[in-house]
């Protein structure tokens, strides 16, 4: 039997996605900063190491200290809600209370900041795994926070939550037409750290910028 939350959740999308095809939504997409072209992303894909992912031993999410303090009482996920938000209100904390926020992994729109998730485009995890066991933890946490690379999005939270630590070969957003823009943002991360990528992952991101 669906929850109540997911019949709601169904409701909204299938009330968005019908929206949309008419051509009468005027939400903002998320767009984060320093999305390069997909010519750039190909030649940063080309310079990346590749080698087997390392292993997990150690990680915690506490390694990487996130939703920094940004100022004017916002932290790192605030600021992100009102960058990928439309017609965001704040209150004097900072908490988002009003606004919509258009998901591209999934193409569904939510009106509630308790629905939104910011997204690590490449995952803490994954990162650990690819290079990031090594920081120190002002590194992680500069990487954590970074809100001059496409590494911070706000997409639905259950998505996010179904795509957990995965790369690419593993995991794709459920629009298939932002599949190069995710490639482009993955990509490019990896390359601003110097992220090493598995076989399979360069495979995929391989496909996934063909399409741009």
């Amino acid at each position: 039997m669906p929850t109540a939350l997911a019949v709601r959740r169904s409701f909204t999308v299938l009330a968005v996605s019908a929206l949309v095809s008419a051509g009468v939504v005027g939400v903002a997409e998320a767009t984060p900063p320093g999305i390069p072209s997909a010519d750039t992303a190909k030649t940063q894909l080309a310079a990346l190491s590749v080698q087997p992912d390392g292993s997990s031993t150690g990680y915690s999410r506490d390694k990487f200290p996130h939703w920094s303090d940004q100022g004017n009482s916002c932290n790192t996920r605030e600021v992100v809600l009102k960058r990928d938000g439309t017609n965001v209100r704040q209150d004097s904390s900072c908490a988002a209370v009003s606004g919509s926020w258009f998901s591209p992994y999934d193409g569904a729109t939510w009106t509630a900041a308790s629905d939104v998730d910011i997204d690590h485009v490449v995952p803490l995890a994954a990162a650990w795994r690819t290079g990031a066991s090594s920081w120190t933890t002002a590194q992680r946490q500069a990487f954590a926070n970074d809100l001059s690379a496409p590494q911070l999005i706000a997409v639905t939270d259950n998505v996010n939550q179904e795509k957990g630590d995965k790369s690419p070969d593993a995991w794709k957003p459920p629009a298939v037409g932002y599949w190069c823009t995710y490639a482009k943002m993955w990509t490019t991360v990896k390359y601003k750290y110097k992220l090493t990528v598995k076989s399979a992952e360069k495979t995929a991101l391989t496909d996934m910028l063909n399409r741009c």
